[in-house]
């Protein structure tokens, strides 16, 4: 099974704990990654607000390299996952904007080849059972909420691989990694991320009610597959009784008892090593 790998800005800087676990991760599935050579910013997250055939631009280019390799693209940040999925489904959908594209990235394209986020591949492509095939070191006893956010499973009509309600994938996931999955109403909820700098006050509030709403659940950590989310959430988390915040492959890599992964948590604003020694892992 092999994909072309779009790591993106964020898991090539800030969230690089994110990009190690996801290659070490689909490396011990039997999953290939081929990093997209000469990649580019997506334009996440402001490049659509402002001149739509620019987005269009900046996503088409690196589609279309993963077109050249022949290759369906993985995507591991969901705000990149959106801007190259929606590209690929407006040009899928019309040849006529594919045509302009065309010429505006200098770069043939027939929108051949899909968009997949990892969390859509490793639930349905790879399946469950591959993943606990895999399983040396259960998260038995850890209490877990999932978070999603705004975009990972937003808008249905053109991510459409979990309910964008009530998503049940990231779930599912940790519930076959061993884990106490606790249901909660914030899995989908804004955490202000794209306001963290700008409007301060509003992004403490919204991490405040999730961080909140995650305790009343009874987790001990939230988990996201967004570093965008991730880095916001812990933050703007208030000072005191601070819940650590995972990345979904992070926890994969713990459960496969793959030997790095403890130094991926070395990179996290909140350590989460006494809640994993709190439970043996």
């Amino acid at each position: 099974m092999k994909y072309a790998y779009y790591p993106g800005c964020s898991l090539e800087a800030t969230a690089r704990e994110y990009d190690l676990s996801v290659r070490a991760v689909c490396s011990s599935l039997g999953v290939e990654l081929a990093e997209l050579p000469d990649w580019s910013c997506c334009g996440a997250s402001s490049a659509h607000s402002t001149n739509r055939w620019l987005a269009h631009a900046l996503a088409g280019r690196n589609l279309a390299l993963a077109e050249r390799a022949g290759l369906d693209i993985a995507v591991a940040c969901p705000a990149c996952y959106l801007r190259l999925k929606t590209t690929y489904k407006e040009m899928k959908d019309d040849p006529q904007q594919r045509e302009e594209l065309v010429n505006l990235i200098g770069m043939p394209y027939e929108a051949r080849y899909n968009t997949r986020h990892l969390l859509d591949i490793i639930c349905n492509d790879i399946g469950l059972e591959s993943v606990k095939e895999r399983l040396t070191k259960p998260l038995v006893g850890l209490k877990l909420v999932s978070y999603y956010g705004c975009y990972l499973v937003r808008p249905p009509q053109v991510v459409a691989f979990d309910d964008p309600e009530n998503p049940q994938s990231m779930d599912m996931l940790l519930d076959a990694l061993g884990a106490e999955v606790r249901d909660w109403s914030g899995k989908v909820d804004c955490c202000g991320g794209s306001l963290s700098l700008s409007k301060r006050e509003i992004a403490m509030q919204l991490v405040k009610e999730i961080s909140e709403m995650a305790r009343e659940a009874g987790a001990e950590a939230i988990v996201t597959a967004c570093p965008l989310c991730h880095s916001n959430l812990e933050i703007r988390q208030a000072r005191q009784n601070r819940l650590p915040i995972f990345y979904f492959t992070e926890l994969m890599g713990l459960a496969f008892d793959i030997p790095e992964a403890k130094s991926w948590l070395k990179k996290h604003l909140i350590s989460p090593l006494s809640l994993l020694a709190s439970h043996n892992l």
